[in-house]
């Protein structure tokens, strides 16, 4: 696989997420990084694409708690508790973050958001959930392309705290 999708050298990763992998030392996931014609912006698309379990998905999700972005790594097939989230944080209030907040913080739009390599510091939460698997799919700053990586390194890479913030299966 190459970092390039086409003839036309387009990246599959984002511009700014490739170089954040190289900052960080990792410089071969950029070469794994996948795009898809159709969008990857949803656990589903993304999911549907890669051809891999839902669970195997990693959601990059912003929260506001007390109005401070925070970001949860879930799986894509869980939803997240946002009471969970709110005991976590020792916070009194914890909504989804609006597209404007997602972006002026993390610097990508919903949908293409990476687990690190954000314009702005966060505190990461990640659910247990996704270290149930060998591999994850995280997206690569484009609502249309994604990378693989262990989801220890991943957790540990994003600098998150692993918590139980899933809602409970019905």
């Amino acid at each position: 696989m190459t970092t390039t999708d086409d003839a036309s050298g387009a990246f599959a990763a984002h511009p700014r997420f490739a170089d954040a992998l190289r900052e960080l030392g990792l410089d071969d996931l950029v070469g794994r990084a996948r795009r898809f014609p159709e969008a990857t912006r949803t656990a589903a698309e993304a999911a549907a694409a890669i051809g891999c379990e839902l669970s195997q998905i990693c959601k990059s999700l912003v929260f506001a708690a007390d109005g401070v972005p925070v970001l949860v790594l879930m799986d894509g097939a869980s939803r997240v508790d946002v009471e969970r989230v709110r005991e976590e944080l020792g916070a009194r209030k914890v909504t989804r973050a609006g597209a404007d907040v997602v972006r002026e913080t993390t610097g990508y739009a919903i949908g293409g958001v990476p687990p690190f390599g954000h314009r702005e510091r966060t505190r990461v939460l990640a659910d247990r959930s996704l270290l149930a698997h060998e591999v994850v799919w995280a997206a690569a700053g484009t609502p249309y392309s994604v990378f693989p990586m262990e989801p220890g390194k991943l957790v540990a890479t994003a600098g998150a705290t692993l918590v139980d913030v899933r809602e409970p299966s019905a």
